[in-house]
């Protein structure tokens, strides 16, 4: 134990004193002061420290043993301490509770007193203020039976309306007899006052006969505001009974068996009804309380009966129906529409009858000009209406339809009659056509739309305007039909129809005599009228499509919302873009076919015995001289549509570079020289077709990037397959590599094509394909080690010498 307590000792008060080591040795601790002989001559004073170290050891041991002997004595006199002043502390704390209790108590009795003096004033309170309602309720009660029997309306009006508010207190106390009763008296007077008001209004308003009094009188006026207070059944029975009594005389006027039921007369509806309201205004005005709206109610109801009249007398006399007097008689009407939008506002409309038409959202197509006029407006469609500020709307008519409504069962007349007048224009459009002829070239203008195209959509317009002023529901998914009807016939008789017919190839043209041409010698395959006509196709197609598509955007405007699904012309734009494409393909097929022979006569040529390199061949001058010829023309007729001629560019280079790679092909065989002048002439090919877009134009412009990576592809692969042919074929394993280097073509055919070019034996053809076909499987590391024998590698002095002069003379042509 002792030992634990000294090592426990040690690691708290860490000592350097070798006595303190747990590991002491005595042997080498005596070694370590007496290390030899010499140092036993002080073993008497080493032994003094030790004795006098022992001693103070001992003197401070005993210290601190006498020093606890006194401690436990201490110790159990504090603890003894500690517990008395627990006690006394636990003694207070209690006192301190019992006192808490006590004036917890006493704020609890002082609080019950408070709240019951609380509840006996409140009920105090109510109790005063409910005999106060109580006595106001009795007295009012008594006065509103009197007042009643006395008909003093004026007063009546202000009472009623108190003793309602007051009896509203006593909905909870309706237990009680007496409270009860007079509940039940208020009731009687109030259906008493509704019968007594009824009377007397039919009393000065009779149904039968038309005879009416004077003027209005103050005790009706009184009344109608007594009816406010009363049931709104009450009111709406007044005014019911007097706008019925109002228009009494115009069921008997307009009859349906009277002349000016019809359509024709219509005019005279709208006017009698006008001199109804303002007659009511100076007689009646002042009677009726203003938020009774009692001008809009006839104005309403007048409008309920007329489409309800219309509806019938035109059902009756449906084959008299025209297109004009139908235009007249929803004219007229839509205009009466428009003056009532004007005078009222529309808060009176019956429910479900006419429905405020929901505002659309803004509209982006370019079809921005005001279109709350008459059917007769005629407003031009444009291609920069786009570019024009949007007008604002007029503000929504919720009387719209409210009469006019009844007309759209008979629409189909309308829609009918457009129809035929359609198909008239299309008509006149191809008579025109074909008597006035294709337009006259003129290039300054370039690709003007046929004026057809204009007329035909101003006129889709116009019924468009009109039809959605008529109905905005099936009429207008009808008309949509006959828009699309006629697109279509448009597309296909006046633009497909006129597009020039392609002939048979140019008969008579000998390979001598296209080598021997002079430049401007040779004719296009259309004529410059066709190629105008074209192009005025084209543009007039593509204006067609980009305004199909507003027309769309605007029909889906018009219609009701859950029609607009209904309403999609991808159809007749996609006929559009067939006439442009055919048209597109027309061009190019032209000026493919004018380069045809030119080609044709480069494949005849003998290469073989070509002996040196001079300047480009004449078939190039062939293809150049078409190019220049036609391409200005086209770029020039399709300025407005500049994207068009750029897939014209596109398709063109598409399908002469193929055409002239098969073409080289067919030259065979070819020597070194031969080579070097294709490879020339080939090159003069590609910078013509990069300027291609800008050919023969003052304003020289970048030509498209996808243009350009179209011709740098495919003329890059002429070139080098010229320069495959140039390489030597010695050794077969670099010919080989490096054609797949320069080519990267796995076909077998092309590769047989090559060496058909050069001229080889068939021997040495079966040799050269056996090796090309082991050479493919080859892994591209293999692939990128072969390729780097390519033509650079040094070859015989000869081919070197020649390949570097053929560079240094296409550097001096550029």
């Amino acid at each position: 134990v002792l030992l634990k307590v000294f090592v426990f000792l040690l690691q708290v008060f860490p000592s350097q004193d070798p006595l303190d080591r747990a590991d002491f040795n005595a042997v080498e601790y005596i070694n370590a002061l007496f290390p030899t002989e010499q140092s036993l001559a002080n073993i008497d004073e080493v032994v003094n420290k030790i004795r006098l170290k022992i001693r103070r050891l001992d003197d401070n041991i005993r210290t601190v043993v006498r020093g606890q002997t006194n401690v436990g004595q201490d110790g159990r006199q504090a603890l003894e301490e500690a517990q008395k002043a627990i006690q006394q502390l636990f003694g207070k704390i209690k006192d301190i509770k019992d006192k808490a209790e006590k004036s917890e108590q006493m704020v609890k009795e002082i609080t019950r007193d408070i709240k019951q003096l609380d509840h006996a004033k409140r009920h105090l309170t109510t109790s005063i203020t409910t005999l106060n309602h109580l006595h106001m309720l009795a007295g009012g009660v008594d006065s509103l039976e009197a007042m009643t029997r006395r008909r003093q309306y004026g007063e009546v009006a202000n009472l009623l309306q108190g003793v309602v508010n007051v009896l509203e207190h006593f909905n909870k106390y309706m237990g009680i007899p007496q409270i009860r009763q007079l509940s039940e008296r208020v009731k009687a007077a109030q259906n008493e006052l509704g019968q007594q008001i009824l009377a007397d209004f039919e009393e000065a308003f009779p149904s039968q006969g038309t005879k009416r009094p004077g003027g209005p009188s103050n005790v009706l006026r009184d009344a109608c505001l007594v009816a406010n207070v009363l049931d709104p059944r009450i009111k709406q029975e007044i005014i019911k009974k007097f706008i019925k009594q109002h228009l009494s005389e115009y069921l008997v006027l307009f009859q349906e068996n009277q002349d000016v039921a019809w359509l024709d007369k219509i005019d005279r509806r709208y006017a009698w009804i006008k001199r109804q309201l303002v007659d009511y205004e100076e007689k009646y005005g002042c009677m009726f309380p203003q938020e009774w709206c009692m001008t809009e109610r006839i104005a309403v109801e007048f409008c309920h009966v007329t489409r309800t009249e219309l509806a019938k007398i035109m059902r009756t006399r449906a084959k008299e129906i025209e297109v004009k007097l139908l235009l007249f008689a929803i004219q007229r009407t839509t205009n009466f529409e428009g003056l009532l939008a004007k005078r009222f506002s529309g808060c009176t409309l019956a429910d479900g009858t006419v429905k405020k038409p929901e505002v659309p959202p803004p509209s982006t197509n370019p079809f921005l000009e005001d279109e709350t006029g008459t059917e007769t407006d005629e407003i031009v469609i444009e291609k920069s209406d786009t570019d024009k500020p949007k007008k604002p709307k007029a503000p929504d008519n919720p009387f719209h339809g409210i009469v006019s409504k009844c007309f759209e069962p008979h629409l189909y007349v309308y829609i009918e009659s457009q129809d035929k007048n359609l198909g008239e224009l299309i008509d006149r459009f191809v008579a025109d056509f074909k008597a006035q002829g294709p337009p006259k070239p003129n290039v300054d203008e370039g690709g003007a739309v046929l004026p057809s195209c204009a007329d035909l959509f101003v006129y889709y317009k116009k019924c468009m305007v009109q039809c959605s002023q008529l109905s905005t529901g099936e009429p207008m998914i009808a008309l949509t039909t006959i828009f699309q009807k006629y697109l279509r016939e448009y597309a296909w008789k006046i633009l497909s129809g006129n597009l020039p017919k392609t002939t048979s190839s140019s008969s008579g043209l000998t390979i001598t005599s296209l080598l021997k041409e002079k430049e401007g010698s040779e004719v296009a395959k259309f004529t410059l009228e066709e190629l105008c006509l074209i192009c005025s196709i084209l543009s007039t197609a593509e204006y067609c499509l980009a305004t199909t598509q507003q027309l769309e955007e605007k029909l889906k405007e018009k219609v009701d919302a859950s029609l607009v699904e209904r309403i999609n012309l991808t159809g007749e734009m996609d006929t559009f873009s067939i006439v442009i494409s055919n048209s597109i393909q027309l061009l190019v097929q032209d000026l493919d076919a004018a380069c045809d022979p030119a080609l044709t006569a480069m494949s005849k040529m003998q290469w073989q015995n070509v002996e040196h390199v001079g300047d480009q061949s004449p078939y190039v001058t062939s293809v150049i001289l078409h190019i220049k010829q036609n391409v200005p023309i086209i770029r020039d007729n399709l300025a407005s549509t500049r994207k068009y001629f750029t897939q014209f560019c596109i398709k063109f280079a598409n399908s002469f570079i193929p055409k002239f790679i098969n073409h080289l092909f067919k030259c065979k065989p070819i020597s070194m020289v031969g080579a070097e002048q294709l490879l020339l002439d080939t090159h003069s090919l590609k910078m013509v077709l990069l300027d291609l877009p800008s050919i023969g134009s003052q304003v020289v412009r970048k030509a498209p990037a996808s243009y350009t990576k179209i011709v740098v592809k495919g003329m890059t692969r002429a070139e080098m397959i010229l320069k495959v042919v140039m390489a030597p074929h010695e050794p077969p394993v670099v010919f080989v590599d490096n054609y797949i280097k320069l080519l990267a073509d796995c076909s077998t055919d092309t590769f047989q094509k090559i060496l058909d070019m050069k001229g080889l034996k068939r021997s040495e053809q079966s040799s050269m394909l056996d090796l090309f076909r082991q050479r493919l499987p080859a892994p591209p590391s293999g692939v990128e080690n072969a390729g780097s024998l390519s033509l650079s590698t040094p070859t015989p002095e000869q081919e070197s010498s020649r390949i570097r002069k053929l560079e240094k003379l296409i550097k001096k042509r550029l």
